[in-house]
């Protein structure tokens, strides 16, 4: 699937309100709650606006290719984070964009490195990482530490994994397209 890149924060904002309402793949928030958890997640955790807006976009790929919950249970993988940067392209820099484009990729690593993190996944993550290529093999995860923002990445995931609360309080959709704005890339 080929998307045309978003060019305006405005068009970010109609998808994620357009679309954000529907039930995040299998977990008990909408896309648009795990969306705001995980942002409120890298905020609180003292994050630069970049980290936080990966955050809060880190999904956006689901939104575009409409994906359902059954899509999963039907052994569909979207490569969400690979839809989320080409939406995102022309709006943002690498630092957005490396996090989200890897932030799969560190779920697998994790997998891999991480006692007791497999055991701490939802039903749902825990499907779409065997989609995802399940956890890295050691030779994967030594070169997945050698790329620049995996730390980003991986910082990402645990945001991620963080941002499946029902009704949890965070700051609403403006607070974070605010911070957004400030990591745009400049207009030519």
């Amino acid at each position: 699937m080929r998307l045309a890149p978003l060019t305006h924060l405005d068009a970010l904002e109609t998808l994620l309100l357009k679309g954000g309402h529907d039930l995040y793949s299998g977990e008990a928030v909408s896309q648009l709650e795990h969306a705001l958890q995980a942002a409120a997640a890298a905020e609180q955790a003292g994050s630069g606006a970049a980290l936080i807006t990966a955050a809060l976009l880190h999904d956006v790929g689901h939104l575009a290719s409409r994906q359902q919950a059954s899509d999963l249970a039907a052994g569909i993988d979207d490569h969400h984070e690979a839809l989320a940067v080409q939406l995102l392209h022309d709006l943002f820099d690498h630092d957005v964009l490396q996090p989200i484009a890897l932030h799969v990729a560190a779920k697998r690593y994790l997998a891999s490195t991480e006692p007791g993190y497999l055991g701490n996944l939802s039903p749902a993550s825990t499907c779409s990482l065997a989609l995802q290529g399940g956890p890295m093999s050691e030779e994967e995860a030594a070169r997945f530490c050698l790329r620049p923002n995996a730390a980003q990445a991986i910082a990402l995931r645990r945001f991620d994994e963080l941002a499946k609360v029902p009704n949890l309080p965070t700051p609403p959709l403006s607070h974070y397209l605010a911070i957004a704005a400030t990591v745009m890339k400049a207009c030519p």
